[in-house]
């Protein structure tokens, strides 16, 4: 399951690194998808930053820093995984 969290409101080519507007908080160690006109990938948070400070979460209405892996655009759209976990019946 996917949940829009953000969106990208700048991108640092030369650092490979996008700024998001947050409507919901995230954690380094999260599943996120960039989907736009261009732009369709995931990859998992490995580092984020807020005014420059290195931050292990985010919450609503922060604007942050994420490294990304692939180029993406202002106005793609940030989605979070919702990794579900199996129940067991055992």
């Amino acid at each position: 399951m996917e949940v829009e969290i953000g969106k990208v409101t700048h991108y640092y080519n030369h650092l490979g690194v996008a700024v998001l507007e947050l409507v919901d908080g995230l954690k380094l160690g999260d599943k996120i998808r960039f989907y736009g006109h261009s732009t369709d990938f995931t990859q998992r948070v490995t580092s984020m930053e807020v005014d420059h400070h290195t931050v292990l979460w985010v919450k609503p209405g922060d604007n942050m820093a994420v490294k990304v892996i692939q180029p993406v655009h202002v106005h793609d759209k940030v989605y979070r995984i919702v990794e579900e976990e199996l129940e067991s019946t055992a």
